[in-house]
């Protein structure tokens, strides 16, 4: 009755299924654990972003010195200061266009971070939706193929009918094993991506204000 016996017992098919949801298991607990290291690191150093460049006084220089990275934030303050030279380029300044492509740029940039961040989080939901679905299957092909065997045999002893009773609840067991991780961690990262990309909306909102400042002592 162990898992390996149950395993070496089944036939092609709940085999097949077993081992479907098993690779299933361990790429959902890849992308978890990635996804945890992932929005932990960029929380850490966005948070030490924002905090750097609120404090700077100079943004067109901590944009050359900061600005170019890889971090959500930085994309965010690249896009911003790049609309804003294009649209200050010239010797008459448009404030209100200029405003509102500064606003679409700076949404475009958060709605491009935040998809970025949310990668993969569709594999976590198929898999918690689709795996128990799965599981059921290799159950019902099981209890089936025991049903045939009590035919075959002309016997309903529970020594006939136990081995594929056992191999297709294991089935079951496996697509569970796979999908509840899989719908926590979709859950919670859910809440992490939500809670980032509100931060982020923040951070673009002032940055935008600070802009817009720029706007009127020009003017």
């Amino acid at each position: 009755m162990s898992p390996v016996a149950l395993f070496m017992q089944a036939d092609i098919v709940v085999k097949t299924v077993m081992v479907g949801l098993l690779v299933a298991s361990i790429w959902t607990w890849a992308i978890i654990i990635g996804q945890w290291l992932k929005m932990r690191r960029l929380g850490k150093e966005n948070e030490r972003f924002e905090r750097d460049f609120w404090k700077s006084e100079d943004i067109d220089s901590f944009y050359e010195s900061r600005g170019k990275g890889e971090l959500p934030a930085a994309r965010i303050l690249a896009a911003g200061i790049a609309e804003w030279r294009r649209s200050t380029a010239g010797r008459a300044v448009d404030k209100e266009g200029t405003r509102s492509r500064l606003a679409i740029a700076l949404h475009s940039a958060v709605g491009a971070e935040t998809d970025k961040l949310a990668n993969r989080l569709n594999i976590l939901a198929t898999v918690g939706s689709v795996a128990p679905f799965v599981g059921l299957f290799g159950t019902v092909w099981g209890i089936m193929r025991s049903f045939t065997d009590i035919a075959g045999q002309q016997s309903t002893s529970l020594a006939v009918v136990a081995p594929g009773i056992a191999e297709a609840l294991f089935a079951t067991a496996l697509g569970l094993f796979a999908a509840i991780p899989a719908v926590i961690a979709y859950n919670r990262f859910s809440y992490a991506v939500n809670r980032a990309e509100a931060r982020l909306q923040r951070f673009a909102d002032g940055f935008h204000g600070t802009l817009s400042r720029e706007l009127e002592m020009e003017g």
